[in-house]
């Protein structure tokens, strides 16, 4: 029996739709009734601040796929929240008896580097550490990052922001992320391995904003920024200061081609090529309208 955390996210909503059509063993953890209802699927109603509930949720779980909000605004202590949040899971899961975690972390998790880098770089210590079979999935970019003018950074006429540099990035969609832990937690490969997930391709920002400006049917035209410049807009936006830094930099890194390199690791892990940015587009239909307008 597998245990899906991060149920309803970008990532798990795709993962609860692929172990379904599998036809595996799973059940979902939500924090309430109504989410649960809402997915279809047998659920578990658990939050990562109440250890009883998770220990309840394991109950007749082998495998779980480890899944947290991302990085939050500091707590007190200085510790993101999501680093209590999964250690409770994974205290949770050794208690039970549970054998496998599938940790979905980022591209460079590391101890002591930026916002969520930081932070899943402590938590895959921590898996590693308990004596748990593992796999840690690191994508980079989400294409889903892209899916309405508010889930993207945009200037004051609409304008897509990224780096100033503008170096291709390998963006991944949610879809194949899943498709990978689908692959893993149903199989017996990929044991303690971590897997840098991209799409098929690198795209740069301007070529981005030239594919939302067909999908969106309105000119988007490219704002390429300086970190300073992406640091004063965030924290416009009411971000704390060291996290407006903090994504700033992650931006920065981003037009030094530190994530422009291409994996293979969801084609061997799947059998499939994982989408590209066109394929994202034409599977998301109705975050794009104006691709089917111009194809009548």
């Amino acid at each position: 029996m597998i245990l899906v955390t991060g149920a309803t996210g970008s990532t798990g909503k795709h993962l609860v739709s692929q172990l379904q059509a599998r036809g595996a063993a799973f059940k979902a953890l939500v924090r309430d009734k109504a989410k649960g209802e809402a997915l279809g699927v047998d659920f578990a109603i658990g939050d990562f601040d109440d250890p009883a509930s998770l220990s309840a949720a394991m109950e007749g779980v082998d495998r779980v796929f480890l899944a947290s909000p991302g990085a939050q605004t500091e707590a007190p202590d200085g510790e993101q929240p999501m680093i209590r949040w999964e250690r409770n899971v994974i205290d949770a899961a050794k208690a039970a008896g549970v054998r496998y975690v599938v940790k979905l972390s980022v591209w460079n998790a590391r101890i002591g580097g930026r916002m969520s880098e930081g932070a899943h770089g402590v938590v895959e210590a921590y898996l590693k550490d308990s004596g748990l079979a593992w796999s840690m999935l690191q994508p980079g970019g989400f294409m889903q990052n892209f899916l309405s003018p508010a889930s993207s950074l945009a200037d004051e006429d609409g304008n897509l922001i990224g780096p100033e540099a503008d170096a291709p990035v390998a963006f991944i969609d949610c879809h194949d992320i899943a498709a990978a832990a689908a692959a893993l937690l149903t199989g017996d490969a990929g044991r303690n391995e971590s897997f840098v997930l991209t799409g098929p391709e690198s795209v740069r920002y301007s070529e981005i904003a030239a594919k939302l400006t067909a999908g969106w049917g309105r000119p988007v035209g490219f704002s390429g920024q300086s970190e300073r410049a992406i640091a004063d807009r965030l924290r416009g936006y009411g971000l704390a200061p060291q996290q407006a830094d903090e994504m700033a930099s992650l931006y920065a890194s981003l037009g030094e081609g530190m994530f422009s390199e291409v994996s293979d690791a969801v084609e061997r892990l799947t059998g499939a090529a994982p989408r590209s940015f066109d394929a994202f587009m034409a599977a998301n239909p109705d975050a794009f309208p104006a691709l089917a307008t111009a194809g009548r």
